[in-house]
């Protein structure tokens, strides 16, 4: 009988640390790194993580119209503006003429790229680029990113900031409200900085039914410190809001290096299992301010992970992709657009 006791005891003092074991499992489970717990794990820059952009409530705004423009060849064009974070953003918008189709147009978030903040103007740049996307019947926004021209708000830069990101992401939902407008057939298109930010965009918007990016740079970060950027263009303001960030950023976390927690968190290559809709790469092989290796590099990782992607080369267009490459990088984005939108 002690024999039988003892085993029974033994085989009960056994039950009772398998059931303990499972509870420490379910406490750590319970424990896991969330979105939110990564989020709050880093004290500088944390609002520039995909989690936090993805947990972010984004607000749309009406459009409004704020001046009338001379026409384009089939379409209006208006200076208009929405709100973005409260700030006040201004752009240009394009209607084609004639009867609204069955379901309402197609639209396009056109962003631009890097221009000094305090020579950027609505009307001017991206000219030729609009016209071709408002003369195939889009509707397009080009939207004045914050700081630029009337937009209020600081102009802090695409990749060190979610700013730009809020911005467009806001802009499309806006143009969701109106009742012209397919809700379901909106895409973005984006040059050179606003590439970072088309991508990022469509890591946490699935309403982007479709984007396309010219020259575009900076996708896994590793890259920003592989490539780095040549911007004759580009203007350094000593103890910018875009340079201090950058530099708060670097001093706490290091150099760009995903190895490191939060260099991963906020890399748009390492969260790309989040990408569900289909992206377009253009990028000229003389491209003298954005290597093209930023565009090969993040070709490679679309077709690693099986995403739907199209990746163009250029001979010559330099950084604009201009003539004489330029009517046939807008025809394939234009047939792009029609295909997803």
């Amino acid at each position: 009988m002690t024999t039988c006791s003892n085993r029974y005891r033994m085989r009960f003092v056994l039950l009772m640390l398998v059931a303990c074991l499972f509870t420490i499992m379910g406490m750590a489970a319970a424990q896991e790194v969330t979105p939110e717990s990564t989020e709050s794990a880093f004290t500088v820059g944390s609002d520039l993580t995909i989690a936090a952009l993805q947990q972010r409530e984004i607000e749309a705004s009406d459009i409004l119209v704020e001046q009338a423009l001379p026409n384009g060849a089939n379409y209006s064009r208006y200076i208009a503006s929405y709100r973005s974070e409260g700030y006040k953003i201004y752009g240009l918008l394009t209607i084609p003429f004639g009867d609204v189709p069955e379901g309402g147009f197609k639209a396009i978030v056109f962003n631009h790229g890097y221009i000094p903040p305090d020579t950027y103007v609505t009307t001017e740049r991206y000219v030729a680029y609009v016209d071709a996307l408002a003369q195939s019947g889009f509707i397009v926004f080009k939207i004045d990113l914050r700081g630029h021209g009337d937009s209020e708000g600081e102009a802090i830069g695409s990749y060190f900031s979610p700013n730009y990101t809020i911005d467009a992401i806001s802009a499309l939902r806006s143009l969701q409200r109106m009742n012209i407008i397919d809700p379901d057939g909106i895409g973005m298109w984006g040059h050179s900085m606003a590439g970072n930010l088309v991508l990022r965009a469509m890591l946490v918007e699935p309403a982007i039914q479709a984007g396309v990016i010219w020259a575009g740079a900076v996708y896994s970060y590793d890259d920003f410190e592989k490539y780095a950027i040549t911007d004759t263009s580009f203007v350094r303001v000593p103890e910018s809001p875009g340079l201090r960030r950058s530099r708060a950023i670097f001093e706490t976390y290091g150099r760009p290096n995903t190895s490191v927690p939060f260099w991963q968190a906020v890399s748009l290559t390492e969260n790309i299992g989040y990408l569900n809709s289909p992206l377009q790469l253009h990028h000229a092989v003389d491209d003298d301010v954005v290597n093209i290796g930023y565009s090969r590099d993040l070709a490679a990782v679309l077709q690693a992970h099986g995403k739907v992607y199209e990746f163009y080369e250029y001979d010559s267009g330099g950084h604009n992709i201009g003539a004489p490459s330029f009517d046939l990088a807008m025809q394939r984005t234009i047939a792009f657009f029609r295909a997803y939108l």
